[in-house]
């Protein structure tokens, strides 16, 4: 496993040498492309439906190819396994086929009883799902928030329904790109500058 520390790079990073992302999506493709040009010498997408259900990008799909991330499909995990310091060791999965289609319109992976096994991993990368954090929203009184749990603002300012608060980007549109959120902030920064020196 390669270390990166101060004063090379401020965060502390760890690498390892057979890197394990699931999900499908944009997020669990940076992240496998990522791992190799940090030094993995495997990356996997470990993902639970076929290559045609994938939700990321097919750019980002193709690009993670062409990189060397390589890609465990109809493939469930069921555990991450590691040792007596919680170093990972392994990961336990099922092999799945597809059965009927789900409440998204996508065909649910069926595990496949009796086809367990342990893929070789010593890093587990989470990249499934992306949904705003609860907190913000239920420790700032007077924040509208939409049944999902975004926060309800002008997509234009970045007003929100509390004076002084602006918002931006996926907490508001949802899982969205990050240029996106980039020009979100630029709108919301306007904003605020105008709140500030109006006063």
């Amino acid at each position: 496993m390669k270390a990166y520390r101060f004063p090379d790079c401020d965060t502390p990073i760890l690498v390892g040498r057979k890197v394990a992302v699931l999900g499908g999506g944009n997020v669990a493709m940076d992240s496998a492309r990522t791992a190799l040009r940090l030094g993995a010498g495997e990356s996997w997408i470990v993902y639970r439906r076929s290559k045609v259900e994938l939700p990321a990008r097919h750019e980002e799909v193709e690009n993670a190819e062409e990189e060397g991330v390589k890609f465990a499909f109809l493939t469930y995990p069921l555990r991450i396994i590691y040792d007596d310091n919680y170093w990972v060791t392994g990961m336990e999965c099922i092999r799945c086929e597809l059965g009927a289609p789900d409440a998204s319109g996508r065909r649910r992976p069926v595990p496949i009883k009796g086809s367990e096994y342990i893929m070789n991993v010593d890093t587990v990368v989470v990249a499934i799902g992306q949904g705003p954090n609860p907190l913000v929203p239920r420790t700032t009184k007077g924040l509208e928030c939409n049944k999902r749990g975004n926060i309800v603002a002008d997509l234009d300012t970045g007003v929100t329904s509390k004076a002084g608060v602006y918002a931006g980007g996926d907490i508001v549109t949802g899982a969205a790109t990050v240029i996106l959120a980039m020009g979100a902030g630029r709108a919301a920064a306007k904003s605020i500058h105008e709140y500030l020196t109006a006063k």
